[in-house]
């Protein structure tokens, strides 16, 4: 079970951290990775992390401006937001998923979603 935090208001330039603990002993067993969902528009990559912790993928709209990072001690990815615009709002969501790394961008590769939370950017 996945259940993401730490969304909210925040103005455009601002940061903002995001969470997804995890529940259960398998954690570090997962590739983890985040997607967002903007009013009428479908789910889309963020950006992702290999089980390890020793590989990151991005999304080139949010490269050099997120990191997402993992502490499989305390079964959390965290997903840091700089540099916000208003066209990052969304509804962010964390997965996991076993599946081979190159498939890490793809939705169906991952086998457990977050109900999501809303990250919304004024301008």
């Amino acid at each position: 079970q996945l259940q993401a935090s730490g969304g909210g208001l925040v103005q455009a330039g601002g940061s903002v951290r995001l969470s997804c603990a995890a529940s259960g002993r398998t954690f570090s067993k997962y590739n983890m990775g985040w997607f967002r969902q903007a009013p009428g528009k479908e789910r889309e990559f963020v950006a992702a992390i290999r089980w390890s912790g020793g590989i990151t993928y991005y999304a080139d709209s949010v490269k050099g401006r997120f990191t997402i990072s993992r502490d499989n001690a305390k079964n959390t990815v965290y997903l840091q937001m700089n540099s916000l615009k208003p066209e990052d709002t969304a509804v962010y969501y964390c997965a996991a998923s076993l599946g081979v790394l190159t498939t890490i961008r793809s939705p169906p590769a991952y086998n457990y979603w977050g109900p999501g939370t809303l990250v919304t950017v004024s301008s």
